[in-house]
C-alpha cells in the first residue's frame, strides 16, 4: 500500500487531535480511527467517522433516555433478540464512514449496494493515481465451468505469467496514453508546452478497470451488515471479500455485542424453508423422506443437506 505524503500527513494530523465529546464512543475503534488498513496491493480502508455504539442500539430499541441498561449481559440479550427476530430498525441508529481506495472494477461491483452515501474521487477534476491492481498468482484463476460468476482452477506456469504481463502492460500503456492525452505527467509536469491537453473528463475513458479510485462511503450499521453478509461470504469475489473482511474487523471493534450476534445468526446461521423444516423434522425422528416427497428441487435439497452436514444424503 502506498500513501502520498499529503495523505500520510493528514492521517497523522487526524490521529493527533484531542477532542472532548459527550457522545458515546467505542474505545477499540477509537484506537484505529483514521488509520489506513492495507488491502490488496495498493488499496486501503480507513474509518474516518462513526456515530453510536452497542448501547445506542439498546437505547433505540427501548426508546428511552440514557445509555441503556447497567448490565452488559442484559444489553447482549436484547441485541441477540433483535438480531434473531429480524428487528432491524434499532441497528440503523449507528452509522460509520469509511475512506476506501479500491480498483475501479471492484468499485463498480460495490456500488450495487445502493444503501450508502458515496462521494468518489473525481477524474474530471484531478488526475488518477498511477496505480493498478495486479492479482497475486494464487488468485489468478480460470473461469469456473459450473458458475458463470466464479473462478475455477488456478492458472499455472507460463500461462499465469502471460496473463500477469498482459494485465501489467495494458495498464501501463493505457496510463501512458492517458498522460499523453492530458499532456501532463502523473507528477504534474507538462509534456509539451506547445500542446493543449485533452479534457480530463475525456482522457480518463481509456484507462483500465484495474486502475485505483477512492471514495468516502457512509452507511448505517444495518446496511453495513447486509453488505458484509454477502461480501464477506466465501462465495464472494476474492478482491471485494478482502475489503469486507477488514471492515468486519472494524465492526468487531465498534459494536462487539452486535458483531457477535451478527456472526452467530447471520454469518454462521442458515435459513430453512417451511418444506426444509419438515424434511429436517422427519430426519430427526429417523423417518425416511425422498426428494419427491419433500417438494424441494435438487438444488434446494442439496443446499439443505450441506448446511446441516448431511452429505451422505446428497443427490
Amino acid at each position: 500500500m502506498k500513501l502520498t505524503k499529503e495523505q500520510s500527513q493528514e492521517i497523522k494530523d487526524q490521529q493527533n487531535q484531542e477532542n472532548i465529546t459527550k457522545r458515546v464512543t467505542a474505545h477499540d475503534l477509537e484506537k484505529i480511527l483514521y488509520e489506513a488498513i492495507p488491502i490488496l496491493d495498493h488499496g486501503f480502508i480507513r474509518v474516518v467517522d462513526y456515530m453510536g455504539n452497542d448501547t445506542s442500539i439498546v437505547q433505540s430499541a427501548r426508546v428511552s433516555y440514557g445509555k441503556g441498561t447497567k448490565k452488559v449481559s442484559t444489553d447482549a440479550g436484547l441485541i441477540k433478540y433483535l438480531m434473531r427476530h429480524w428487528h432491524s430498525t434499532p441497528f440503523e441508529m449507528c452509522e460509520i464512514k469509511y475512506h476506501v481506495k479500491l480498483p475501479i472494477f471492484i468499485a463498480r461491483q460495490w456500488i450495487r449496494h445502493r444503501t450508502a452515501n458515496v462521494n468518489e474521487y473525481s477524474a474530471r477534476y484531478s488526475i488518477l493515481d498511477k496505480e493498478f491492481y495486479l492479482p497475486s498468482k494464487e488468485n489468478l484463476a480460470a473461469q469456473s465451468q459450473s458458475n458463470r460468476q466464479g473462478r475455477g482452477d488456478t492458472l499455472k506456469g507460463e500461462q499465469a505469467e502471460e496473463v500477469l504481463n498482459l494485465l501489467k502492460n495494458d495498464a501501463e500503456r493505457t496510463y501512458q496514453n492517458y498522460e499523453t492525452m492530458l499532456n501532463e505527467r502523473y507528477d504534474g509536469n507538462i509534456i509539451d508546452d506547445n500542446k493543449t491537453g485533452l479534457a480530463r473528463e475525456l482522457a480518463r475513458m481509456n484507462l483500465t478497470l484495474n486502475t485505483y479510485t477512492q471514495w468516502y462511503w457512509k452507511t448505517d450499521l444495518l446496511n453495513l451488515m447486509n453488505f458484509l453478509r454477502l461480501r464477506a461470504d466465501h462465495h464472494a469475489q476474492y478482491e471485494i471479500r478482502a475489503y469486507a473482511d477488514a471492515m468486519l474487523d472494524t465492526v468487531k471493534k465498534w459494536v462487539p455485542i452486535t458483531y457477535e450476534a451478527f456472526m452467530d445468526y447471520r454469518v454462521g446461521g442458515t435459513e430453512v424453508s417451511a418444506k426444509g423444516k419438515i424434511v429436517l423434522q422427519k430426519l430427526i425422528k429417523g423417518e425416511k423422506i425422498t426428494i419427491e416427497e419433500s417438494g424441494l428441487s435438487k438444488r434446494e435439497w442439496n443446499e439443505l443437506m450441506i448446511a446441516f452436514n448431511l452429505k451422505d444424503k446428497l443427490i
